[in-house]
């Protein structure tokens, strides 16, 4: 999955929303302190809709260009608030990974059987169409038990990262998840937390011996991403997700159940 940073047209963005010209370059208002003019953060809520959507549609590889048409505003005012188009993958994937982490916070708080709660956050998660939206760097297919509990360690800790690591000191990260030469969206304790929540539903679907041994917190997350096709027909997609995940369910469950 390509995210391809912005080319080439910095310089034509150098006037800001209220029409004062900046020498020689672009002016962005993320992390800006004062409060937004009312339609500058409407444009900014268009941008982000649409860019969920577009993103949920094509991938993280879709341009800025398809962002601001479906935004109905020009691509400057995207740019404006959005340096590159890495900088807005952060944005969109960081507020998808944190609403999974939620869910699955809120089917351990709901549900007392081990399957039942894990059941939950993947019917909630599929429903809302938040895997179509998360950093490649959590869906790593292919890593086994023994992989994820080293991963879980890491992530129950990753607010103790050091800012500026010592001289020979480890940068402490959540294993496995590092962005990539590709620009893709670096690990973060929010992708940290989700890995720890879910890992938690995973593990306790385990100890019940309702799910494979061999499932892990990966294999999980790959079930909300591929679960929710992107069809034209909202009832149709909503009776696709609903078969296919009843399918992969029964996959995932312990042949024992």
């Amino acid at each position: 999955m390509n995210i391809s940073d912005f080319h080439g047209s910095a310089t034509a963005l150098s006037v800001e929303s209220n029409g004062r010209a900046i020498a020689g370059g672009t002016t962005h208002a993320v992390g800006r302190s004062t409060p937004l003019r009312v339609d500058a953060q409407r444009n900014l809520e268009h941008v982000l809709r649409a860019a969920r959507e577009v993103f949920g549609e094509l991938g993280y590889g879709a341009p800025m260009e398809d962002v601001a048409r479906r935004a109905r505003v020009g691509v400057g005012t995207v740019y404006r608030r959005f340096p590159s188009k890495d900088v807005l993958v952060r944005r969109i994937a960081e507020e998808e990974t944190a609403r999974l982490t939620e869910q699955a916070k809120a089917a351990l708080g709901q549900e007392e059987e081990p399957w039942q709660a894990l059941s939950r956050f993947l019917r909630t998660s599929v429903a809302s169409g938040a895997g179509r939206l998360l950093p490649p760097q959590v869906l790593r297919v292919g890593g086994t038990v023994e992989d994820e509990a080293e991963e879980a360690e890491a992530a129950r800790v990753p607010q103790q990262r050091q800012a500026v690591p010592a001289a020979g000191a480890p940068d402490l990260r959540v294993v496995g998840h590092r962005g990539s030469a590709d620009n893709e969206p670096s690990d973060d304790a929010g992708a940290g937390a989700l890995l720890e929540v879910v890992g938690r539903l995973v593990h306790r679907a385990r100890e019940a011996g309702e799910l494979r041994a061999d499932v892990t917190v990966a294999d999980v997350l790959l079930v909300i991403a591929t679960a929710a096709p992107a069809l034209p027909d909202p009832a149709q997609q909503a009776a696709a997700s609903t078969r296919l995940l009843d399918i992969l369910l029964e996959g995932l469950r312990s042949r024992t159940v």
